[in-house]
């Protein structure tokens, strides 16, 4: 459907720059890779625009190429005479009047169209309005009533100028925009572009450059936007975590897992075909919390298990058992639940960093952390025969003189006991 519009517009309507899109998600940007080519002279701004133009045109994945505006319109420009219009008692007014009665017309009446009123124009047919022979032969009427040709009082002749100038930070400003081809991100073009149009931007004058809109500059924004509350989010974080383990060192084997997300995150986008937008970005700033509290609950139970008098040793690998299900069930529960919004367009970034990221993430919890405290706190593994040693040195040894002393007590009793 979206091939046929575009082969529809471009066979019967070859002068419309034409686009179909699907609805954006986001901040609406339009063009995906816009460049906005700024200046003090239109002209020079345009020279510059189509330099920028050929530069997107050879990069590849770049398709459709246009400017938001560009090209000149033909106008007709009349110069009037004013030292003979002023003898002829005519003003600027008058002489514009008399012109646009003929090239733009007047609204003589209206007429009614259902509950809507229409203007009914009057003006010279198509022919006469685009021809200078008629435009100049044109009979101005002058204040005593009789009339001269516009020849007479002004000269009339063709002239370009641009029927549209957009301006940004008050400078003209053309805006060269172009489409993707079908699997290609706008960050890439931009990207294969840059050391080019740096160099572009290094040639301009003063006073032009060459800067970078569209997709790029919306994402740029947006992940400004969350570096800037960042900091503040990685204190919070880091004071919350030390005020659970109540030590440096816990809390450094807690963080240590997080970045080992990064590799299910690569993973699942690389899978699933998706690129590591701002979407995708915030998934894995929600993934880091969730491997931290895996790794959180796990650390904890080897501290319980410790202070309960466990050998080190017998504490990391208790505490890794006893833990496996509730991690497991966990980190199962948060993957399962981001499969509903995975094949949506704009979440499914999210979803499958989130998916990916914790799914790794909870095999290195049950594996990497427990190895990574052992080394960390050079825990060696305990000999079995001291063990056993330490075991028997806990009886205490037999008195056999209380145990003598104890047997004759015993007799003497039975003795006393017996009938005599």
């Amino acid at each position: 459907m979206e091939v046929g519009l575009e082969h529809a517009l471009a066979a019967e309507f070859p002068n419309v720059v034409g686009r179909v899109y699907p609805l954006e998600l986001g901040p609406p940007v339009g063009w995906p890779v816009q460049y906005r080519v700024s200046g003090r002279e239109p002209d020079q701004v345009r020279t510059i625009a189509s330099r920028v133009a050929e530069l997107i045109g050879s990069a590849r994945g770049a398709a459709n190429v246009n400017y938001n505006w560009m090209e000149p319109g033909r106008t007709i420009r009349i110069r009037v005479d004013q030292d003979q219009a002023r003898f002829l008692g005519l003003s600027s007014q008058e002489l514009a009047l008399a012109v646009n009665a003929v090239v733009s017309g007047v609204t003589a009446t209206q007429v009614r169209s259902g509950i809507w009123l229409v203007d009914v124009l009057v003006r010279a047919s198509a022919e006469q309005r685009m021809s200078l022979s008629t435009i100049r032969t044109l009979q101005v009427p002058l204040p005593n009533g009789e009339t001269v040709p516009l020849s007479q009082i002004a000269s009339v002749e063709y002239d370009q100028e641009y029927p549209i100038v957009w301006r940004r930070d008050r400078l003209p400003t053309v805006t060269v925009q172009a489409d993707l081809a079908p699997g290609t991100q706008a960050a890439t073009v931009v990207q294969s572009l840059a050391p080019q149009i740096g160099a572009l931007n290094a040639s301009l004058p003063s006073g032009y450059h060459v800067s970078v809109g569209g997709s790029v500059e919306e994402s740029d924004k947006a992940q400004t936007s969350v570096a800037a509350v960042l900091p503040l989010m990685l204190v919070i974080m880091l004071t919350v975590l030390m005020i659970q383990l109540q030590r440096f060192s816990s809390m450094f084997l807690v963080l240590s897992v997080a970045p080992m997300g990064v590799i299910g995150v690569v993973a699942a986008l690389l899978l699933a075909d998706k690129p590591l937008g701002f979407v995708a970005i915030l998934g894995v700033l929600a993934l880091t919390g969730m491997i931290a509290r895996n790794s959180v609950i796990l650390i904890d139970q080897i501290e319980k298990d410790k202070a309960k008098g466990l050998h080190p040793w017998d504490a990391v690998i208790d505490a890794t058992q006893h833990r496996v299900r509730p991690i497991l069930l966990t980190a199962s529960a948060a993957i399962l639940g981001m499969i509903p919004i995975a094949p949506t367009v704009f979440w499914g970034p999210m979803a499958y960093a989130i998916m990916g990221g914790l799914a790794v993430a909870t095999v290195l919890t049950l594996v990497f952390l427990p190895a990574l405290y052992v080394a960390w706190h050079r825990i060696k593994r305990p000999d079995p025969d001291a063990s056993q040693k330490m075991d028997l040195g806990h009886f205490a040894p037999i008195d056999r003189s209380k145990e003598q002393k104890h047997e004759g007590l015993l007799e003497d009793a039975c003795t006393s006991m017996q009938p005599s």
